[in-house]
């Protein structure tokens, strides 16, 4: 009998016990973790997203460069479909029973019970006519979107484009992106696409077992509303953009403008471009193809991805370095013969020109190997040639305080450093202490190994204009109404020269305008400094280039302008700059002494032999939606620029377009 009581307390501890692990199982469920609240509620509730406006994007002075047109998915539940007339429907979107097949393939696939895009991109006008009887097939229904759109056809590869998103962007958004949405690819609508995305809305809507509506799920509480992307307020003039595009029609090349106060890019222009209202619409994907296609590549973003020696430009700044560390004074002096003398090495000055004697302004103005050869020479060897590994590296310190070497922070995808040789460089190719001076000499004249992008060039006029510093380029001059300013756009960025020591420098570049071989650039009523270059290639006629700054006290524009295989700096960089710059300061631009008119460079084709640009290699192009993934072998079938090896006075000198006179 004992037994059976026994027996019975142990039966019914065990109840017990069962029911206190179920209960607190059922507590644990329903009140501490929420994943099955969360798992029921995705059964009843289904999310319809808004889709918000990008922000529009606008130049200075207040014209819109980018503003948005409305179009429409239509969307499907496969689920919700009842029996229609597919034939009607077929005509009312335009499409054969073939793609009506495939897309509800497609659509079943992605899933019966979820919305997914059965066509895309129906314009405004279209719709109009589809809604009236949409509702004649249920379970297909309209979602609203945005395409952007393009006023005047300018600054593409400033702009960029917005492409559909990929798995990897859903996957890379933490699922804020759904498939069908769209996404900053290039440009500045990749650089700032969280500003201009905006905030899509969600609204919520309750559905019982079989995906029919039920009303609002928690009675609207949770829905939002969709907000605006915000507006941008770009740094470009658009007046001059669109002059700079027209006069670098059927060039190779580029043209940055800069204002020396702000750092703010007036100009940006890459050429070959391209109308950016191609990459919008139904036909992007084949436009786009073409445009990979092109030899001239015009997704190749030259102001900060293609590379150049500075040459004649870059001259100035191992003197600057030598004036402030007193090792030459601005009345230093050089008789030039015709060429410099380094060990047993002759190297010409400029086609072998005798420019007698020489100061720091007339070497300058004259552009003078020699000179600055001279001045590389005494940096140097200040210790003797023993230690010139060491002071190499300092000066290279120096001169990466400019922003040669490294990239300037532009708020732009894909931008390139350049290339500033370093000491292990040398030591690689001549092994360690097997190089001097006289050795890396090319670099005291912009050549050799050193390459710097339009940007770079453009950023060292400022740094002269400024007499010692420079702000950040951007492209982006304020956020939002509130035109908000970037707190790294404001500080000066000091090279550690003193201010004084620029004097002679722009002394000798106000002279290559006004009596040396830019003058027949000189604007009138404008004092401009600049600096003609010529940089050799062997794939054709040589890059002609200019930089300056203007006017000379408190200047408010610097230019950089390259065109591709057209000879000397003087004869088409010079005077395309000048335009920009007289148009930029006077509104409009004179009649000149010399004749130039800016009619004569927009007409004129200066466009490359075909041959050099299907045999060179290309840069990598910029990353594509699902629209653009074309073939392997379309991609590769054109090739771009590469680095080109060329030798002079028998040492190898690397460049991405060849090497520069220095004139």
């Amino acid at each position: 009998m004992n037994s059976f009581f026994e027996r019975r307390y142990v039966i019914a501890g065990i109840f017990i016990t069962i029911l206190l692990i179920l209960l607190g199982r059922l507590f644990y469920i329903q009140i501490i973790d929420n994943r099955y609240a969360i798992y029921a509620s995705q059964n009843v509730r289904r999310e319809i997203i808004h889709n918000a406006a990008r922000g529009p994007i606008l130049d200075r002075n207040g014209k819109v460069l980018v503003q948005n047109v409305p179009f429409y998915d239509i969307m499907v539940i496969p689920k919700q479909v009842k029996p229609f007339d597919t034939v009607e429907f077929c005509k009312l979107l335009g499409i054969d029973n073939k793609e009506f097949s495939t897309r509800w393939t497609k659509a079943i696939k992605y899933s019966p019970y979820l919305p997914s895009i059965f066509e895309k991109q129906i314009s405004a006008a279209t719709f109009a006519s589809l809604q009236e009887r949409l509702s004649e097939f249920p379970g297909f229904f309209s979602s609203p979107r945005y395409l952007r759109i393009y006023p005047d056809s300018v600054a593409a590869q400033f702009l960029g484009f917005i492409g559909e998103v990929t798995d990897r962007d859903i996957k890379r958004s933490n699922g804020y992106y759904h498939q069908g949405d769209y996404v900053g690819v290039t440009g500045v609508e990749k650089s700032y696409e969280a500003v201009l995305r905006g905030q899509r809305g969600v609204e919520n809507e309750m559905v019982d077992s079989r995906n029919v509506k039920k009303g609002k799920y928690a009675n609207g509480m949770f829905d939002t509303v969709a907000v605006a992307g915000e507006r941008l307020t770009s740094s470009l003039d658009i007046d001059i953009q669109e002059l700079g595009e027209k006069l670098m029609q059927n060039k190779v090349g580029s043209i940055v403008a800069i204002e020396p106060t702000t750092g703010e890019i007036l100009c940006y222009v890459s050429s070959p471009t391209y109308n950016p209202n191609l990459l919008v619409g139904r036909e992007r994907g084949n436009n786009a193809a073409k445009l990979y296609n092109d030899p001239y590549s015009p997704f190749f973003i030259r102001p900060i991805q293609a590379k150049y020696p500075p040459g004649s430009s870059f001259k100035p700044l191992s003197a600057l370095i030598a004036l402030q560390e007193g090792i030459i004074t601005p009345e230093t002096s050089y008789f030039c013969p015709g060429y410099y003398v380094a060990g047993n090495r002759r190297f010409k000055c400029n086609n072998g020109e005798s420019h007698g004697l020489v100061t720091l302004s007339t070497a300058v103005s004259k552009s003078c190997n020699g000179y600055f050869m001279m001045v590389f020479q005494k940096i140097l060897d200040r210790y003797g040639p023993k230690k010139a590994e060491e002071v190499f590296a300092q000066w290279r310190a120096n001169v990466n305080k400019f922003g040669l070497g490294s990239k300037l922070n532009l708020d732009m995808p894909g931008e390139a450093r350049g290339n500033l040789p370093t000491p292990l460089h040398y030591d690689n190719v001549y092994k360690k202490g097997g190089w001097r001076s006289s050795t890396i000499l090319s670099l005291a004249i912009g050549q050799g190994e050193l390459l710097a992008t339009p940007l770079q060039m453009a950023n060292l006029e400022c740094t002269i204009a400024n007499h010692g510093y420079f702000y950040e380029p951007h492209l982006i001059k304020s956020i939002g109404v509130q035109n908000v300013i970037k707190k790294e756009y404001t500080e000066r960025h000091y090279v550690g020269i003193d201010s004084p020591y620029f004097e002679p420098v722009i002394n000798g570049m106000q002279a290559v305008v006004e009596s040396g071989t830019a003058n027949h650039s000189k604007i009138p009523g404008i004092i401009m400094c600049g600096k003609t270059g010529t940089a050799q290639n062997n794939h054709g006629d040589s890059h002609s280039i200019f930089v300056a700054f203007a006017p000379r006290d408190h200047p408010r524009i610097a230019i950089a302008v390259v065109v591709e295989n057209s000879g000397e700096g003087a004869h088409w960089a010079a005077p395309i700059a000048s335009f920009i710059v007289e148009k930029y300061l006077k509104g409009s631009i004179s009649t000149r002494e010399s004749g130039i008119t800016p009619e004569y460079f927009m007409n004129a084709n200066k466009l490359p032999d075909m041959s050099y640009y299907y045999h060179a290699n290309k840069p990598k192009p910029v990353k594509a939606d699902s629209l653009y993934k074309l073939k392997k072998d379309s991609l590769n079938k054109h090739k771009g620029l590469k680095t080109a090896a060329v030798i002079n006075n028998n040492h190898k000198l690397t460049a991405s377009a060849g090497v520069s006179k220095g004139k």
